[in-house]
């Protein structure tokens, strides 16, 4: 009896975590189309021959924003926005490739499953924090206890980037085309995304573009690849 309140909370967390899940899937669906556009058919070849499958699937979502998402149920998407900039001659066919190998590291990692358990964990971790602060700072203390908790997740967030960094680093020299078109796209993300401002480092999702860059180059030299 004493473990019910936290039996409920994990499984109140889940269960949110996958009607979450459940409404992206259906908006995914509902604003999306298949990548067939032929600019792009040689590197999805590529992306697939190097993981040893056929064609790599992958869909557009119609929105705006520039872009790439892994979906829970496996599918990965680049933005509308993202093509957009690929018919303005912004970015290329090798960059956006990049941007569908990395989504493909979320997917291989599992990391939208392994999220459902970590939401799990953070909303344990804010109920307890909450509760100790709240004795001794009764107004502040639950405040306090979604920022630790925010912190949790922004660092686990930043985790998977670099997973998914690293396992697209890695396809991308398989299929030939090297890391220059990811770390090209990464150097000038922020600008082509309009996030020029970011949040406080241990809150932002993302690692600093210069880190991710910095372990790509980091691989490199383990794999004694050339540096440019």
């Amino acid at each position: 009896m004493k473990l019910l309140p936290i039996l409920l909370i994990i499984l109140y967390a889940v269960a949110m975590w996958l009607l979450s899940a459940w409404r992206l899937r259906q908006q995914l669906t509902e604003n999306s189309t298949p990548l067939e556009d032929p600019r792009l058919a040689a590197a999805l070849d590529r992306l697939g021959r190097a993981m040893g499958i056929g064609r790599v699937k992958a869909h557009v979502y119609e929105i705006k924003p520039v872009n790439g998402l892994a979906a829970p149920d496996g599918r990965v998407f680049l933005t509308r926005g993202f093509l957009d900039q690929l018919d303005a001659g912004r970015v290329t066919e090798a960059e956006l490739a990049s941007v569908i190998a990395h989504e493909l590291g979320h997917v291989t990692h599992g990391h939208a499953r392994r999220r459902m358990m970590d939401f799990a964990g953070q909303n344990l971790v804010r109920m307890v924090l909450a509760t100790t602060f709240g004795r001794f700072i009764p107004f502040v203390g639950p405040w306090i206890a979604g920022l630790v908790a925010s912190a949790l997740a922004a660092r686990l967030s930043r985790e998977d980037e670099y997973e998914a960094d690293a396992f697209a680093a890695a396809l991308m020299v398989k299929a030939g085309f090297g890391t220059e078109p990811q770390k090209a796209l990464l150097s000038r993300l922020d600008k082509l995304t309009g996030m020029s401002g970011r949040p406080v480092a241990w809150l932002a999702s993302h690692p600093p573009i210069p880190r991710r860059i910095a372990a790509i180059e980091a691989l490199e030299r383990r794999w004694k690849l050339p540096v440019a």
